[in-house]
């Protein structure tokens, strides 16, 4: 009986001295998790050709607004 109550202490130890390290091991794998729902999510990206012609008319009237209140904007 002696014995078990020894292993039984000394696996309690070890599951302590371990469990510190829960709280790491949590928010590296909380890192992991998210930077592969980035990776999806852009791998999954819609393109919107419709969408990216209205951006670039939100642009150039943007520029010419800030022209006519005499802002010096460089297109490149």
């Amino acid at each position: 009986m002696l014995v078990l109550l020894f292993v039984f202490v000394g696996d309690y130890r070890a599951l302590i001295s371990h469990s510190s390290q829960l709280p790491i091991y949590f928010v590296i794998s909380l890192g992991c998790y998210g930077l592969l729902m980035v990776g999806v999510g852009l791998m999954n990206f819609p393109t919107c050709p419709q969408e990216a012609l209205l951006l670039q008319q939100d642009i150039v009237e943007a520029k010419e607004f800030l022209k006519r209140k005499g802002v010096d904007v460089v297109s490149e």
